[in-house]
């Protein structure tokens, strides 16, 4: 596979947004001790920055880039609008669990950095290739960290009680949040290393991108 084929699904394994970029990890740390809360952060995260980064991947590459960054902001918000609406209707209890993190996603990383420094420099259709599996990589952070939490902290999935033996209710805080998140960096940059020097040694292309 060629560096250009690979590089789409950087987002979900080779660069991943949260474990390698180490963007959007505050909703992930404050928010992702519950399978129901990820379940509407990702819904959010999804649907906020694919709809913006490819709105704004019509904005005129001769604008200055202040005023691009802006047109950006500007298109998220809009774009959250309905997002939360029907958020509404179907989250309404996480909505006003998460607070001030989900009107965050529309500000996030993707939108207000990558779509400018990488999105808006690739053709159209490998750039809504690679924002899906960066968006990927966001869900599946988010999904695994938030099974792992409610389970050890409180002995639930999606709200149900299962039969553990053993709970560490530190998880379910944001410290608890923030040392799993970090024990998953690491063991995803071990690993991430492990196979780039595999690849080396097999002769592969090794375009496994550093930070």
């Amino acid at each position: 596979m060629n560096n250009k084929k690979t590089a789409v699904f950087d987002g979900l394994l080779g660069d991943n947004t949260v474990l390698s970029s180490l963007m959007v990890i505050s909703p992930v740390i404050m928010c992702g001790n519950t399978l129901a809360n990820a379940v509407a952060l990702i819904y959010a995260f999804s649907a906020i920055t694919f709809f913006s980064v490819v709105l704004g991947s019509f904005v005129p590459k001769r604008f200055p880039y202040a005023a691009k960054i802006i047109i950006y902001a500007v298109i998220s918000s809009i774009v959250y609008i309905p997002v939360r609406t029907v958020a509404r209707e179907f989250f309404p209890e996480v909505i006003t669990h998460v607070g001030i993190y989900f009107p965050l996603l529309a500000v996030n990383s993707l939108i207000v950095v990558q779509s400018e420094t990488k999105f808006c420099r690739m053709k159209r259709g490998t750039m809504i290739g690679s924002l899906v599996f960066y968006i990927l990589g966001f869900d599946a952070v988010m999904i695994v960290t938030a099974f792992v939490r409610e389970l050890l902290a409180y002995g639930t999935i999606n709200g149900k009680l299962m039969d553990a033996d053993t709970l560490i209710s530190g998880l379910g805080l944001p410290f608890g949040g923030f040392i799993f998140l970090g024990l998953m960096c690491g063991l995803y940059r071990k690993v991430r290393s492990a196979a780039r020097r595999e690849n080396s040694e097999t002769g592969g292309d090794g375009n496994v991108p550093r930070n």
